[in-house]
């Protein structure tokens, strides 16, 4: 699942496989399970809370209360751990941690912002985590009347030098940084034996003084319940200091790439870090609980003697010999687990040990954050998602240490340690951290909702309904926190998203969003089948006929204007079986770079009627199929083969007969511009042979160069059309001639729809006798409003049904003459009407007769077209209809040519299937 691959496939894999196998540099530092995650995770869980905090909150909550607040953040990090170690064993995990478990499950879009934020959030816990080692010290120097210049500064030279020396072990390389973590654990371990051993020592007066008793089982009793003090009195309160304490579990998975079987380490070393740190947290809760009241005074003399009355005692130190009734009523008690933070020192066997342990645990976490940092954003920078990174991942030596990431969290770490008051910078991390949290889970149950099967996790112990009731509660927890910070987070979220949705990156890490798509899609469709065709809901979608996209753009550009957004569009390319064709990732390519929203489709065939059938036959999925054809016009029909021309038109009846709207467009320019770049071919096609010969036929137009393979991708992406710029206020004259469902009127709407065409005015033009002229003309205009189209300026041409210009007759006459042979009526056999039943092209003196009206009128069409519309920016005129057999197909081509030619603006001859496609019913 997290492998990138190539175009090529199989191929990318083997190449991979081959650097893999290419070994110059000596085998870098690789952790197991224990070293790499286990520990991490551990000393990164383990913090100033389990010593300053962990006492107050059992006094608070409670003992009962205490461990449900324990469990319950066990089990949203249990959970989390399980979706983690899902995700993690469903292929080969590299660098990155966090970051690449989230991208390449999600997407870059969620995976990139989130792993933005969570370095960045690690670099800021770098800070906190130091800011609370040199509270510490501090404290210790002010108690031994130690101070360099005053409080804050002291912080900050102590917290400064601190991260200084913790830089300089990380970058001397992962293994010094696993050793000082060693280290730390060790210290960390024996302060918790000091503790413990501390519990079963028989108190001294002046910790009883303290509050200090040794295990008890009426202040266990007594502490179990709790006993809410303060605005964080309460159940929530306590949860939200307590659970920052819990968010470390990511830390062996931050550093995936330096381990030796991500796979199995992931897994195992952050479900036992868990365990261990849970089961740790409990004991410590139950032991304190049970050990040290609410309230002491510290005073020696505040024994329960004689002279005092016992009635007047209050609490259970009174059954010990303690009366420290005075300070509780009046609040002043300073000792006890409701009053001193620092009640596992007194408790301890060996109290500095416990100012170890708190050095352990803060150096460590800071060190875990410092090294987690670097590695999520060198991933990060190196897949390119965000602009001005880059320079960041870069690695050195044999680890790839990511050194220049090293020094941004270091300067960060610094920036924030001088201002060394991190109250309100620390909900905010705790939000990221949680956010993470959240997406990891939701990241589990989305890629195996989806049932993609790509989706096979090696670690079975998972469930994708815990992982999202687990992603719900972070959620609610993040509010729950801080509401605020809960905002921010999410609104950082959604600006890193919505940068990388509007900036596309070209990625394909096969993530579960690709396949909840599919799923969707899938499912439309099916859907779509259940419910008939309403006119309402009609929608040109079209087959273009561009054979290469790129080698007719403004093909492409028009039908992109109509259906941009609303429809379905389909590029066909029809491959003869003499060709070479091309990848259509390639095709896929230059239309997302032109940022034309369709599909490619090609076919191989014989020859282009037959590949133009399987189109017609075979294009879309379901109700999702194209149902407009549109073309180019074929210019060079009089130099071309009869039969190609005949082919040509064959496939306008094709589509006729298969019950396809059809469109013909005829530009003064050429449609085909490869002719302009023939010396190399369409440079988004990569990965063809050094020299390619090709020959295209989509459109009747026969096209054979040799290139070479292509060196520059910009004149055929960037090749203006007509149909890319803006049209100001041009006019677009519709010729509505007959009634053919409505598609000549819909298509110039669709037009006006568009930012390009938005200033144009629609001109209607329809026939009609000059006796009527008005009132064909408000006919004409009701039936407008009616269809809600907005067209206001209707024309009647009642001498539309002149004869024309004897020169244009005899001109129309010239052009089709070559094409004429002579036949005898009288006698079938002749060879003129053998030839033309063998080849049924050929013009008759007969087919002239019988569609003299129709040839007239076309001539006589074009006059009015010169005369008219020679300044407008496009002319959509409704086609004229040759049938089979009535009409010769050069004598049909003829018309067409004839009624196009000449004409300054593009020409878009329409014709619909005669099935409605614009009502003016509600229902």
């Amino acid at each position: 699942m997290y492998e990138e691959t190539t175009h090529g496939g199989m191929q990318g894999e083997s190449s991979e496989e081959e650097e893999e196998q290419k070994d110059p540099l000596p085998e870098p530092t690789r952790f197991g399970w224990v070293h790499g995650v286990m520990i991490r995770c551990m000393l990164n869980i383990w913090g100033v809370i389990l010593y300053l905090r962990l006492p107050w909150i059992t006094a608070q909550a409670g003992i009962g209360l205490t461990w449900v607040i324990i469990l319950l953040s066990s089990c949203i990090t249990g959970i989390t751990g399980l979706s983690t170690s899902a995700i993690a064993t469903n292929g080969k995990v590299k660098g990155g941690g966090t970051y690449f478990l989230i991208s390449r499950s999600l997407g870059p879009e969620l995976g990139g912002s989130i792993g933005l934020i969570f370095a960045f959030a690690n670099a800021v816990a770098v800070a906190m985590h130091t800011v609370g080692f040199a509270e510490t010290v501090v404290d210790l120097m002010h108690e031994n009347g130690a101070v360099m210049v005053n409080r804050i500064n002291d912080i900050r030279i102590i917290g400064v030098i601190t991260v200084t020396c913790l830089l300089a072990i990380s970058m001397a390389g992962m293994a010094w940084e696993s050793k000082a973590q060693v280290l730390f654990f060790l210290v960390i371990l024996v302060s918790f034996s000091s503790y413990i051993v501390g519990t079963v020592i028989p108190p001294s007066p002046q910790k009883q003084a303290k509050g200090f008793f040794s295990y008890k089982a009426d202040i266990f009793t007594t502490n179990f319940v709790p006993n809410w003090r303060g605005r964080e009195g309460s159940f929530f309160g306590m949860f939200s200091i307590f659970f920052p304490s819990a968010t470390g579990i990511l830390a062996g998975a931050n550093i995936s790439g330096d381990l030796k079987d991500p796979a199995v380490a992931i897994p195992r070393g952050t479900l036992m870090a868990i365990f261990w740190t849970t089961l740790s947290y409990l004991i410590i809760a139950a032991t304190i609980g049970s050990c040290v009241v609410r309230d002491a005074s510290g005073l020696l003399n505040d024994t329960l003697s004689s002279s005092s009355s016992s009635k007047n005692c209050v609490e259970l130190a009174c059954q010990y010999g303690w009366d420290f009734s005075d300070c509780i009523k009046n609040n002043t008690c300073i000792f006890g687990i409701s009053n001193y933070y620092q009640s596992m020192s007194m408790v301890s066997a060996f109290a500095p040990l416990i100012t170890a342990g708190i050095f352990g645990a803060t150096l460590s976490s800071a060190l875990a954050c410092l090294v987690s940092a670097p590695k999520v954003f060198q991933c990060l920078c190196k897949d390119k998602l965000y602009p001005l990174i880059g320079f960041f991942g870069k690695g050195y030596g044999k680890n790839n240490e990511a050194l220049r990431s090293y020094l941004l969290a270091y300067i960060i770490a610094v920036c924030f340690i001088l201002i060394a008051e991190l109250n309100t910078i620390a909900p905010i991390i705790s939000n990221f951290f949680l956010c993470s949290y959240c997406l990891i889970n939701f990241s589990c149950f989305h890629a195996s909702i989806t049932n993609s099967p790509g989706w096979r996790p090696s670690f079975r112990f998972y469930n994708k309904w815990l992982s999202l009731l687990c992603a719900m509660c972070c959620l609610v927890i993040m509010f729950l926190l801080t509401w605020w910070a809960a905002l921010i987070a999410f609104g950082v979220v959604l600006l890193l998203l919505g940068y990388t949705l509007y900036k596309k990156p070209t990625v394909n890490w096969g993530s579960s969003v690709q396949a909840s798509s599919y799923n969707i899609a899938l499912n439309q469709c099916i859907g779509l089948n259940q419910v008939e065709d309403h006119v309402k809901n009609y929608r040109p979608q079209c087959l273009v006929l561009t054979g290469p996209p790129s080698s007719r753009p403004a093909l492409v550009d028009l039908v992109s204007c109509l259906t941009k957004n609303l429809s379905l569009m389909m590029c066909g390319h029809v491959v003869t079986v003499s060709e070479t064709p091309f990848q259509s990732e390639s095709h896929n390519l230059w239309l997302h770079q032109r940022k034309v929203k369709s599909f490619y489709k090609n076919v191989m065939a014989e020859d282009l009627r037959s590949g133009v059938n399987m189109l017609l036959q075979g294009a879309g999925l379901g109700r999702m199929r194209p149902n407009v054809l549109l073309m180019g016009f074929k210019t060079d029909w009089h130099s071309d083969s009869p039969k190609a021309t005949h082919s040509y038109i064959e496939i306008l009846q094709d589509a006729f007969d298969f019950q396809y709207g059809v469109c013909v467009l005829r530009m003064r320019e050429r449609l085909d511009v490869s002719h302009l770049y023939q010396s190399h071919v369409n440079p988004c096609f990569d990965g063809v042979p050094e020299t390619i010969n090709t020959t295209y036929t989509t459109t009747g137009i026969n096209l054979s160069f040799t290139a070479p393979v292509p060196i520059d991708p910009d004149p055929l992406l960037s090749r203006p059309s007509l149909f890319r710029k803006k049209q100001g206020r041009k006019t677009i004259d519709v010729y509505w001639l007959s009634d053919d469902g409505g598609l000549t009127l819909l298509l110039p709407y669709l037009l006006t729809r568009r930012k390009r065409w938005a200033k144009c005015k629609v001109r209607v033009f329809v026939g009609g006798d000059a006796f009527n002229k008005d009132e064909r003309r408000e006919e004409v205009m009701t039936l407008i409003k009616k269809f809600r189209l907005g067209f206001n300026d209707v024309t009647v041409l009642p001498d539309l049904f002149q004869k024309p210009q004897p020169g244009n007759i005899h001109q129309f006459e010239n052009m089709v003459s070559s094409f004429k042979v002579d036949t005898n009526p009288k006698n079938e056999s002749d060879y003129g009407s053998a030839r033309v039943q063998d080849e049924p092209w050929w013009i008759t003196d007969q087919d002239l007769d019988r569609n003299r009206a129709k040839s007239f009128r076309q001539i006589r069409l074009n006059e009015i077209l010169q005369d008219v519309s020679h300044e407008a920016g496009l002319i959509v005129i409704t086609m004229p209809v040759g049938r089979r057999g009535v009409c010769p197909s050069i004598l049909y081509l003829a018309w067409l040519e004839f009624l196009s030619r000449d004409l300054n603006p593009p020409v878009l001859l329409v014709r619909g299937n005669q099935e409605n496609v614009l009502t003016f019913y509600c229902q």
